[in-house]
């Protein structure tokens, strides 16, 4: 059998186990289990020594410590007044722009995500504050939640961002130089959608009634005094990475710390916080952390079947341009973000894309923060776009409705990706000028 067939073979064979019903863990498992007994003829107890050697490695892996951490810091966040306070400190920023608190949910989501980590609980904090303030104030709907659906996917690229974890690990790259790539591609995804906003509502100004805001929340203390937690935490993680005064597992572990004296320091801290924060956490990271392992145990079975150094042959002797390369690879995760999740598909297809990309002279920070966009595009686009299902959920309007609403955005987002193939140095820049 072909490369190229083989690896379809397993990749539909992967989604067949999902398509069952089973879970994602379980199904990565199985299907290199599977592989292995059908393609290489191994036996089970060679498959099971195979299989107990690299997930004990995988789960014993230094960098995965940081994933458990940041969701917990997030579990917290998301319990306190935290997003309240930074709605409350945008919107005097924002009141004079075109747009008026619509861009709350560009700056409050950009600003929230360097805290949390995750695109769900981006879109869900943010979310709830200011969905429920713009329908009172007669803010378009549609503006409302699609902004909403594409700036709470830049959880996922602005650091901390779990998924550039994974990402790093599976890739074996320095996770903080990702998440050092990360800024400026998110800065810039949130500007147009800024831009975008401005320009709606300057050409039809009812779609943001003008807003008054009190003289007291106006002041610059009042600002000053919302908006410092967020940039704290911020500076705190960040800062402590990029200065080299802590890896990205030691300041998870920080910034657990801060958004714990936080919480004291507001009193917003009890027993049951505390513990609901826990156990919701626990939960998210034994997913993560299964599917991970289950994953090393897939891409050491596509290894052995010597699928990636095959199949990147295969499209070497296609003669294949970068830009092909890339376009046939975007539109391949495109597809894939309407069947499954972020995580899935990294770890699912990381093994196969990455030797090809690298052997077609691409970075693999670059290609890190191109695999992260086009993870974000799943995220808003039906039928497993968690950040619609989220929206939906709080906001009660349905599904379809929103995708609907995000599509200006969701096109938004695909322009940067092209300006960013064209300008690699976009997502390159930075980590080259802080290193040197």
């Amino acid at each position: 059998m072909d490369p190229v067939t083989t690896a379809l073979a397993v990749f539909a064979l992967m989604l067949a186990v999902l398509a069952s019903g089973m879970w994602v863990f379980l199904a990565l498992a199985t299907a290199a289990a599977v592989s292995l007994f059908a393609f290489m003829g191994f036996p089970p107890d060679k498959i099971g020594a195979i299989a107990s050697r690299i997930i004990v490695r995988s789960a014993s892996s230094w960098e995965l410590a940081a994933v458990p951490m940041f969701i917990w810091m997030g579990e917290i966040m998301f319990r306190t007044d935290i997003s309240e306070r930074l709605y409350k400190g945008l919107s005097p920023i924002v009141s004079k722009v075109p747009g008026g608190l619509l861009h709350t949910n560009v700056l409050g989501s950009a600003l929230f995500a360097a805290v949390s980590g995750s695109s769900a609980a981006t879109t869900a904090t943010v979310g709830r504050i200011t969905t429920s303030e713009l329908s009172q104030r007669g803010y378009s709907q549609s503006l409302a939640l699609g902004s909403l659906a594409g700036a709470g996917s830049l959880g996922l690229l602005i650091p901390p961002s779990i998924v550039l974890i994974i990402y790093g690990v599976l890739a074996e790259v320095s996770i903080a130089k990702l998440f050092i790539a990360g800024v400026v591609p998110g800065l810039m995804i949130a500007a147009f959608y800024a831009a975008y906003l401005a320009a709606r509502c300057a050409i039809t100004p009812s779609l943001a009634p003008k807003d008054t805001i009190s003289k007291e929340d106006a002041r610059l203390s009042a600002i000053l005094g919302n908006l410092a937690p967020v940039f704290g935490l911020i500076l705190v993680v960040l800062g402590s990475i990029y200065s080299g005064w802590a890896t990205p597992s030691e300041a998870a572990a920080i910034g657990v710390f801060a958004a714990l004296c936080f919480a004291a320091f507001s009193r917003q801290l009890s027993r049951s916080m505390l513990a609901e924060s826990l156990v919701n956490a626990l939960k998210t990271s034994c997913m993560v952390c299964a599917i991970l392992m289950c994953a090393a145990f897939l891409s050491s079975a596509i290894g052995y079947m010597h699928i990636p150094h095959n199949i990147a042959v295969a499209i070497d002797a296609l003669n294949l341009s970068p830009y092909v390369l890339i376009a046939s690879l975007a539109l391949f995760y495109i597809l894939l973000g309407f069947f499954l999740d972020g995580i899935s598909i990294i770890v699912m297809s990381l093994p196969i894309t990455l030797p090809v990309v690298v052997a077609a002279g691409f970075d693999p920070i670059w290609y890190g923060i191109f695999l992260v966009i086009m993870i974000e595009l799943g995220q808003m686009t039906p039928p497993v776009g968690f950040n619609l299902f989220v929206i939906q959920g709080f906001s009660g309007v349905p599904i379809h409705k929103v995708a609907v609403y995000a599509i200006p955005f969701f096109l938004l987002m695909c322009f940067a990706v092209l300006l960013m193939v064209i300008f690699p140095q976009i997502a390159l820049w930075l980590p080259a000028f802080l290193a040197g």
